[in-house]
């Protein structure tokens, strides 16, 4: 299993169903819209602070980031 890209999957897919573009959470997280996008392509290799911040900007547990598909 590829944790980025389970981490990318899984941050996109929950962004996306709280409604969220990538400008947004770039806005509440600090994080630049490329360095998401790069994430969300499984790109990125972030630390566990990065994904605790990312989680927190948009309103899910950390754990879900790297929860395994079903």
């Amino acid at each position: 299993m590829d944790m980025r890209k389970l981490v990318g999957r899984n941050f996109s897919r929950l962004r996306r169903a709280k409604g969220l573009t990538q400008e947004e959470v770039e806005a509440r997280s600090g994080f630049s819209q490329q360095y998401l996008s790069g994430l969300e392509r499984g790109q990125r290799n972030p630390t566990i602070i990065t994904l605790y911040e990312l989680a927190q900007a948009i309103g899910v547990s950390h754990t879900e980031l790297v929860a395994p598909d079903e």
